[in-house]
């Protein structure tokens, strides 16, 4: 499948001493390998195996306690057909040979030491002989800590025996739970277990308009650790629920009444802060079997235990033994009241992680740099948001079949999600822009005519309600809802036509979506003609520096000296400065962010840019696995950029011009490292100084010049005086240029 952390692939591999010339799927496999021990609940994966094959299995088990952890139809299967079963641990070597969670070399060479293919010596010969090609341009440490792996997997691989008959009293699981919607169990689940051949064309949808807030059923339960809440350290930031690429962690501040019945291991604290009640408790909630084990909260969380080294508020734990007490208590939890959005400070990172995301689970790589942005929207904006979203990461883990990170409120309320092409999103996005507020104009209009049966009362309240709030939004709903009541009373064609535009006086927040690969390049055409336009659109430009979705081709993002497809040289020209060229406009809010290295500003950023009433671009440092770096210091990248200047920290506020204010504001300060300690930390920079170290070591001189360079041109246009002349001071000018144009 095309998610992009836990997907499932399953290879159809055939060998023979002569060419193969023929492609066809595998129907009757002598050799069965799964490398996520969790699948064996999900599929039948020795559905295909024959009589005398070969299963190898990876798993956190040993051998005295594999055999007992297995289900009892994989069990009756392997006694059956008299299976030859093997197992390791291959998480446990990869973590010890430097490899992280990387398994791809473990269980390759476990394949080729048992499946004869190849004899056993030579398959491990070839095996090191790809390594060395494969990752030679990454450097001699990753090459060592394969060969590493491939060495230390012939110690630990281990024969199963087993007894002649079944033990084990584990059920596979239902694919989803029964509290599932209908169309969820009986549509959706068979696609999720690959039977998606067997779904009629009456079950699925007439109009292709699939359900939202279904990736809550999927429960993939891929992680190995997972983070676990220590109340008595937490300080309540909320600054672990901002960074959650997959917002599995959840933190609600409620009355304490509401934990009466709550199970026995469920966790709440005294709410720390005056804006709460004398009973108001706090709990941070993890939903572990959605959870991807990235460890970005961890890495984030500032409270330290003084007494255990390496012990915070959260601190990652093995995930299975929490497994069921966890889904027990996230379950509880998400039955608790949300917080009211018109009470809480949403320009706070704790109010903010107060807000429900309606952005969940996704398939993004473990650790993304670009979700935590699009949760962002979906907290701030998402029951009233349209979204339209360019082809790319965003749109495969935003609209990836069968289930749906995009959710909705206790309300039913969330965003309208849709995905056109990859070149013109931009466009496709300014036409919902248009469609609304044309809308909008077409429902002002018709309760003008329809005053005398509405009444001027609540005309007026429709008309007039300040939106600028969540309480005048909300205000505006509880209008609406009165209207339409009143319609429904009025026989006439205007007040039909009414009912259907009716919820377009509640303000919308357009929020148009992409990488840099769309924006700096195939799309940038529209994305300048709608900039251009004048028009309330809201830009998010997830900017991962490379066409990351496609394999990691350059784009005019790209950094110089980068390695990437099409630049296997290095990339020899700078950076593309996409905010620059909207601030020429003058009339266009844009910002640069990286959450990473400023929370609060990324925070601030969103909120001004869609009260903004005019075009707003945001331009957010994503860091991504194409990188070349482990994913768990994303974060750390996202610092190193800001303070070597690399990525300045900028919010230009058009509003303030008309103040005779400078728009430009600074947020982040003058570089204060090396540009080599922020890009030598990623393999994209790091190979070129192995393959081309001369050209490395030109361009890094090159790269250093440009930074500084365009940081001073930010410095020296946030210092610039916008204020106008004086009417003294302009009659003054005025005077002297007509003396100096007589003496000329």
């Amino acid at each position: 499948d095309s998610k992009k952390s836990g997907s499932t692939t399953i290879s159809h591999l055939r060998f023979g001493k002569k060419p193969i010339r023929s492609s066809y799927l595998i129907q009757s496999a002598n050799f069965v390998g799964c490398h996520q021990f969790v699948l064996l609940d999900k599929f039948d994966v020795l559905e295909k195996i024959v009589d005398g094959g070969t299963f190898l299995l990876n798993t956190i088990y040993g051998k005295d306690e594999v055999w007992d952890k297995l289900p009892k139809k994989i069990q009756k299967t392997i006694i059956d057909k008299k299976l030859n079963f093997y197992a390791i641990n291959a998480y446990d070597v990869a973590e010890k040979t430097g490899m992280g969670e990387r398994i791809n070399t473990v269980m390759q060479t476990c394949f080729f030491a048992i499946s004869g293919v190849l004899p056993k010596n030579e398959a491990i010969e070839q095996i090191k002989k790809a390594i060395k090609k494969t990752y030679g341009a990454k450097g001699d440490a990753v090459v060592q800590k394969n060969y590493e792996a491939v060495d230390q997997t012939l110690e630990n691989l281990f024969k199963v025996e087993y007894p002649n008959k079944v033990t084990s009293t584990i059920e596979q699981p239902p694919i989803v739970s029964d509290e599932a919607p209908d169309f969820v169990k009986n549509v959706l689940a068979k696609m999720m277990v690959g039977k998606g051949d067997s779904v009629s064309v009456k079950e699925l949808p007439i109009d292709g308009t699939f359900p939202s807030a279904t990736t809550q059923w999927e429960k993939r339960n891929i992680a190995l650790h997972v983070p676990s809440w220590d109340p008595e350290l937490c300080i309540q930031c909320g600054k672990c629920s901002m960074v959650c690429p997959h917002a599995v962690i959840r933190m609600k501040i409620y009355d304490k009444k509401h934990t009466e019945g709550a199970p026995s291991t469920f966790k709440f604290a005294k709410a720390i802060g005056k804006d709460f009640g004398e009973d108001a408790v706090c709990t941070i909630q993890v939903s572990v079997s959605d959870c991807t084990g990235c460890t970005l909260c961890y890495q984030v969380c500032p409270a330290k235990s003084k007494e255990v080294e390496g012990k915070k508020a959260l601190t990652m734990v093995p995930q299975v033994p929490l497994r069921v007490t966890e889904n027990e208590n996230h379950k509880f939890f998400m039955n608790i009241p949300d917080s009211d959005r018109t009470q809480v400070k949403i320009n706070t990172i704790k109010g903010l992680s107060l807000l429900r995301p309606l952005f969940e689970y996704s398939g993004a790589c473990g650790g993304c740099g670009e979700t935590p942005y699009v949760k962002l929207v979906s907290q701030l904006f998402g029951d009233r948001a349209v979204v339209a979203n360019a082809t790319g990461c965003s749109s495969i883990y935003g609209g990836n079949l069968p289930t749906t990170p995009w959710a909705k409120n206790n309300d039913g309320r969330g965003p309208a999600w849709n995905n056109s092409l990859f070149e013109d999103n931009a466009e496709f996005g300014f036409g919902m822009r248009l469609a609304i507020d044309k809308n909008n104009q077409i429902a002002k209009e018709l309760i003008k005519k329809l005053a005398d049966q509405i009444g001027n009362e609540l005309l007026e309240k429709l008309l007039n309600t300040d939106q600028s709030t969540e309480a005048g939004i909300n205000n505006q709903r509880i209008n609406v809802e009165e209207l339409k009541g009143k319609l429904k009373e009025i026989k006439s064609t205007e007040a039909k036509s009414l009912l259907n535009v009716a919820n377009f006086l509640v303000r919308r927040s357009v929020w148009i979506i992409g990488g840099d690969g769309w924006a700096y390049d195939i799309g940038y055409g529209g994305l300048d003609h709608v900039i251009a336009s004048g028009k309330n659109i809201n830009i998010l430009v997830l900017d991962t520096e490379v066409y990351s979705n496609t394999g990691g081709q350059m784009s005019k993002a790209t950094g110089m000296g980068a390695v990437a497809r099409f630049a296997e040289g290095g990339k020899r020209t700078p950076k593309k400065d996409l905010a620059m060229l909207a601030m020429t406009y003058q009339n266009v809010y844009v910002a640069r962010v990286a959450f990473g290295a400023n929370d609060l500003q990324t925070l601030k950023a969103f909120i001004e840019a869609e009260a903004y009433d005019g075009p707003s671009i945001i331009i957010a440092y994503s860091h991504c696995i194409n990188h070349g770096i482990d994913m768990a210091t994303g974060l750390d990248s996202q610092k190193f950029a800001v303070e070597t200047g690399y990525w300045p920290l900028i919010r230009f506020n058009p509003d303030k011009i008309k103040e005779g204010k400078n728009p430009l504001q600074l947020d982040s300060k003058a570089p204060s490292r090396k540009l080599e300690e922020y890009i030598y930390r990623e393999t994209r920079y790091k190979s070129l100084t192995k393959s081309k170290p001369e050209i490395a070591a030109q361009l890094l001189i090159e790269a250093q010049e440009d930074v500084l360079r365009r940081w001073k041109i930010y410095e020296q246009m946030a210092k610039f005086d916008y204020s106008l002349p004086s009417k003294e001071n302009e009659s003054e000018q005025q005077e002297n240029a007509q003396q100096t144009e007589n003496v000329q």
